[in-house]
């Protein structure tokens, strides 16, 4: 067992019985993880060739789909907000940790945003560079060697749940960003409704989502981080399948206004 990534903490009980394997809840802060967990770069290999071809094609024939998802989601954060006053300022430096293919990076590009990406994928990372002519590196944040107050804003979208050590990715990220820069990270949120009701066959409990934040515990590791939380947004009542679309209609609404979402952002705002 690994200490827990938020307060340290080493007294574990069960939480989410999976197919194959299971999650376990921090009792001093409420935490879920798996844990014991693969080790760093096995987690690392799973991205890479071989595997990582699998995920360009799957990034690829999704793309536009994901790319309406992020551009949503980006909106309902107040995004054109911050980006409005940083781009009048001209403070435009912009980094997406786990960027795919680079569809956002591109559209970001487009609207005056001095752009990096990072992709740990080497083929996603690859084509990225290739086919948009993006500034994308294929290696983890940590080695990336960003100098400090690097960037304005810092995007990273489904990735901090795949991470060994979220609490120093999340130190990291505080590194590169510029006094009150933003940091704006998307994830799984456990606390949301199909969490509770279907446990561990939620869509979100996959082996390859070695944490499971809440809004408490994601905030408290951004604050502790020396972070700001300024706004939390929620998506997603009930997944296709789930119901008849009527009611999926009527769930995903209220799950976006009263923040029982399935998917959460969460703003933060540096120090």
């Amino acid at each position: 067992m690994i200490p827990c990534t938020v307060c340290g903490g080493a007294v574990f009980k069960k939480s989410l019985r999976c197919e194959g394997f299971s999650y376990v809840l921090c009792v001093q802060c409420g935490l879920v993880q798996i844990n014991p967990q693969p080790v760093q770069d096995d987690v690392k290999k799973r991205y890479q060739e071989g595997h990582g071809g699998d995920y360009l094609s799957y990034e690829i024939a999704n793309e536009s789909s994901f790319l309406r998802l992020q551009e949503l989601s980006l909106h309902d954060a107040g995004f054109k907000h911050i980006e409005t006053r940083f781009l009048q300022e001209g403070k435009n430096r912009l980094l997406d940790v786990g960027c795919a293919t680079g569809a956002l990076l591109e559209k970001l590009r487009g609207r005056g945003w001095d752009v990096s990406g990072i992709e740990i994928s080497t083929p996603q990372a690859e084509y990225a560079r290739l086919q948009r002519k993006l500034d994308i590196i294929d290696v983890p944040l940590e080695k990336a060697g960003f100098a400090s107050e690097r960037f304005n804003v810092v995007l990273a979208s489904h990735v901090i749940e795949h991470l060994n050590d979220p609490g120093s990715f999340v130190r990291k990220v505080h590194r590169v960003l510029c006094p009150e820069g933003y940091f704006l990270v998307t994830t799984p949120n456990i606390g949301g409704f199909q969490s509770r009701i279907l446990r561990g066959r939620w869509r979100s409990a996959i082996f390859d989502h070695l944490y499971l934040f809440s809004k408490k515990t994601l905030g408290r590791l951004l604050e502790d981080a020396g972070f700001t939380v300024e706004g939390i947004i929620t998506w997603g009542g009930l997944a296709a399948g789930l119901a008849p679309n009527p009611v999926k209609v009527i769930a995903d609404k209220a799950a976006k206004r009263f923040g029982f979402g399935d998917v959460m952002m969460i703003i933060a705002k540096k120090c």
